[in-house]
């Protein structure tokens, strides 16, 4: 069987849609008053204890690499652990439904409808768990992230991300050398883009105190035009620089020109009344 590892994250949205809405509505059957619900229940939750297979079996596919990260293999493990549990739940809830369905024609279905029931409240609470373990995974350990399609330009990204996290992190607690030296870092992993340019231009005058050095960096970095996130980022970046020389008109004539292209622009604007102002 081939793997599934890369589809994990869409599958595992499918997996929870069909089994809480699954769930659902056989607890909306079982009130007696929409007839529809019962069928449509049985529809989802037979699927959903396929895709909840499918989704635990991409999960032991995408494990592996995720695992080898140090730090990482007990909430990998706590993650698989809940998403069996999820998928033997499920099981137990499709198993459920086909025996209703085949107990239907004598009428003694209902008994095991509400078995049913009762073990897709359980199997929610187990996905639950289990939603909440992969979440910790991603967000608290990098689980996946960056290496899910295995190209190295996202891998790049992911670099990239936790050196300017990181260096955010130690310029807020006062380290300005070990910001420095990750956001140097950072630029010379990726020379060509402009962003970490700037991210470096920023670093010389926020961490290393060095507004002429700032300056030139910042002049020596072109963005594309039709960037207007990248053009307002540079601008003010260079106002900065200047203003910390003591240069006020320099930081107007770098901001004046994107006022005009920008009139809405209310920070623009306050910025430059700043400026003009003295505050």
């Amino acid at each position: 069987m081939p793997s599934l590892a890369a589809f994990h994250p869409v599958i595992v949205h499918f997996a929870i849609a069909l089994a809480v809405a699954g769930v659902l509505l056989r607890w909306l059957w079982l009130s007696g008053r929409v007839g529809w619900a019962g069928p449509a229940a049985a529809t989802l939750l037979l699927t959903s204890a396929v895709v909840v297979f499918a989704a635990a079996r991409s999960g032991t596919d995408a494990h592996g690499p995720v695992e080898r990260v140090p730090g990482s293999a007990q909430a990998v493990s706590e993650h698989e652990e809940w998403g069996n549990r999820a998928y033997r739940a499920f099981v137990v809830v499709g198993l459920l439904e086909l025996l209703a369905l085949a107990l239907r024609s004598r009428g003694r279905a209902k008994p095991v409808l509400v078995a049913s029931a009762l073990a897709g409240l359980v199997g929610l609470f187990v996905l639950y768990e289990a939603g909440e373990h992969g979440g910790e995974l991603v967000y608290s350990y990098a689980g996946g992230v960056g290496i899910r399609s295995g190209a190295p330009e996202d891998v790049g990204r992911l670099l990239l991300a936790g050196l300017y996290h990181q260096a955010q992190l130690d310029r807020k607690a006062q380290r300005p050398e070990d910001a420095a030296a990750l956001i140097e870092l950072a630029a010379r992993r990726f020379q060509a883009d402009p962003g970490v340019k700037l991210a470096a231009a920023e670093s010389l005058l926020l961490d290393r105190k060095d507004a002429a050095g700032a300056v030139a960096a910042i002049q020596r970095t072109s963005v594309p035009a039709d960037d207007r996130r990248l053009r307002m980022r540079r601008a003010s970046l260079l106002a900065d620089a200047f203003e910390s020389q003591g240069n006020k008109a320099a930081a107007l004539a770098a901001l004046e020109p994107l006022s005009a292209e920008f009139p809405q622009n209310e920070r623009l604007k306050k910025r430059i009344e700043q400026l003009r102002s003295g505050r």
